[in-house]
């Protein structure tokens, strides 16, 4: 990490950074039971575990003070009807925002707080999307050809608590219908225990 101010450049059409420090893959089976066509899901899996979605980050101290950043990058593709997506977390430290700038692509961050309130923003070229405090997130690309590009910054001693959506899922989720994205119910949805 360097220990004076830095530049690097987004170059199109990628827009992979000119320098980071971790380059994250997240394939087919690190999604386990995160789509709800299971059946799809298992039959896409059998051809291949393909990949998702990557994540560049230009690393820096996990403190306070400090602001994570990078670029993430989520192919485009479905399971069954429901489109290629991230992971989707809350941060550990719940008071804490992020803002995404998308670069390229379509797409859409479904999001949530633990109080049961819920958003669908769209995410296209130019666009800024200020996520706030509370309120756990997931980017979702509706494209059929083209990646879903986004810089992303946070806060360093943000974290992530990934396993509250991997065990409960999103109140809501974004299918394919007719060839449109359609805003649904999550049937796999399941309220967290709040007493914990």
């Amino acid at each position: 990490m360097k220990d004076v101010p830095f530049t690097f450049e987004l170059n199109k059409p990628d827009f992979i950074p000119t320098e980071y420090y971790n380059h994250i893959k997240r394939s087919l089976s690190a999604m386990k039971g995160q789509f709800w066509d299971r059946e799809a899901y298992n039959r896409l899996l059998a051809i291949e575990d393909i990949v998702l979605y990557e994540v560049y980050e230009i690393k820096r101290p996990e403190m306070a003070g400090e602001l994570l950043h990078g670029i993430s990058i989520v192919h485009p593709g479905k399971v069954g009807e429901e489109y290629f997506m991230t992971k989707g977390h809350f941060h550990t430290v719940l008071e804490t925002a992020e803002v995404y700038y998308c670069q390229k692509g379509q797409g859409v961050m479904v999001m949530e707080t633990p109080e049961g309130d819920w958003a669908v923003e769209p995410l296209n070229p130019g666009r800024v999307l200020y996520v706030l405090p509370r309120w756990a997130h997931r980017s979702v690309n509706t494209s059929s050809e083209e990646d879903l590009v986004t810089f992303f910054v946070y806060p360093g001693n943000a974290g992530h608590d990934y396993g509250t959506i991997e065990e409960h899922g999103f109140r809501k989720m974004v299918i394919d219908r007719n060839g449109r994205p359609t805003i649904t119910d999550n049937p796999r949805w399941s309220a967290p225990d709040r007493r914990k």
